[in-house]
């Protein structure tokens, strides 16, 4: 009877090993690129908040949204958003224990829309995809190279995705030939949903800035019921394709109404309102990080020089040195 007991404590001790194997997730920060390089000591506010993966987005620039020349990887950029500096970047967090994904993004002059990019004729269109597919399978070399776990194809490119969908599936297959790590692509809340080519990637990737609720100060719960509809489907997209789901960016500001319209970014909205920031993600995370078809996630946004920013006269995004930073460290520990 005894050596019974045994054998069943031990069995209790591989089975709660393995559930909590099971519920390991994703829990990064997406890594804003600055003018300089970073050291050990920017990055250990990462490893302090838990987070187990950060993401490295170099960025590619077009003048306009009708533009088809893509600038990328030059003098006039800042380090981080070079190869040189993703590099430096990548290593310096693997040398913490952190994992990468790899982001290249592309900034349209004025902080227009990268959804609306669209060109007007074939030429352009042909312009356009091939300054892509060089900025695309460059990255996709640096991420192979420094053994990135994941390289994000895309980030919120919908008319792109959507006019020229037959150019996304050939440079899915050239980026494969390159880099043997896994792929997502970056589609915005209300764009994920007729992405064509999920079959061919790893995650179904989501920057997760779905409105949850109306209220001024929002609170957990009804945050959690604003989620529901945009929850069912999400899960049923997951079951579609048999895929993971993983939030490329998500977050909340920390302003009154954070939960309507969580993209909105321009500095009309200045009231600060830490509990509205910290309920919205408090929801966030008991809505999604137990789901065993959900990966996990990268909230935005993290800054390098982690004593200089945020805090709580702060209204924007990041959660640095505010109280929702210490809701993702004692989330993160948990997963």
């Amino acid at each position: 009877m005894r050596l019974f007991k045994v054998f069943i404590f031990i069995g209790l001790i591989y089975s709660c090993a393995a559930a909590n194997t099971s519920l390991k997730k994703i829990n990064g920060v997406s890594f804003v690129a600055s003018s300089n390089p970073i050291d050990s000591t920017n990055v250990a506010p990462v490893v302090s908040i838990n987070a187990n993966y950060a993401t490295i987005m170099p960025f590619g620039f077009i003048k306009d949204l009708q533009n088809p020349k893509l600038m990328y990887n030059s003098d006039r950029q800042w380090f981080g958003e070079t190869r040189l500096g993703a590099k430096q970047y990548i290593e310096t967090l693997q040398a913490r224990g952190i994992q990468i994904m790899v982001k290249p993004q592309i900034w349209v002059w004025h902080g227009e829309f990268t959804g609306y990019i669209s060109m007007d004729n074939e030429e352009d269109w042909k312009q356009l995809e091939q300054g892509y597919t060089d900025f695309i399978l460059d990255y996709a070399e640096l991420a192979q190279s420094t053994n990135s776990e994941i390289l994000c194809v895309g980030t919120e490119l919908e008319k792109f995705v959507e006019q020229r969908p037959d150019f996304w599936f050939e440079l899915i297959d050239k980026i494969k030939k390159v880099y043997k790590g896994k792929l997502t692509y970056a589609a915005n809340w209300d764009e994920f949903k007729r992405t064509p080519f999920w079959n061919e990637l790893d995650y179904i990737g989501i920057d997760a800035y779905f409105p949850v609720s109306e209220s001024k100060t929002p609170t957990v719960e009804e945050c959690k019921l604003g989620w529901l509809p945009h929850k069912t489907v999400i899960k049923n997209i997951s079951s579609k394709y048999n895929k993971p789901i993983l939030f490329t960016e998500f977050g909340y500001r920390s302003v009154d109404y954070t939960g309507r319209e969580p993209w909105v970014s321009d500095r009309n909205m200045q009231d600060v309102n830490l509990e509205a920031q910290v309920n919205t993600t408090q929801a966030l995370f008991e809505m999604f990080w137990e789901e065993p078809w959900f990966a996990g996630g990268f909230v935005w946004k993290w800054f390098h020089n982690h004593d200089e920013v945020g805090g709580e006269a702060n209204f924007m995004f990041t959660p640095q040195n505010k109280p929702v930073e210490q809701l993702l460290r004692t989330h993160y520990s948990e997963y």
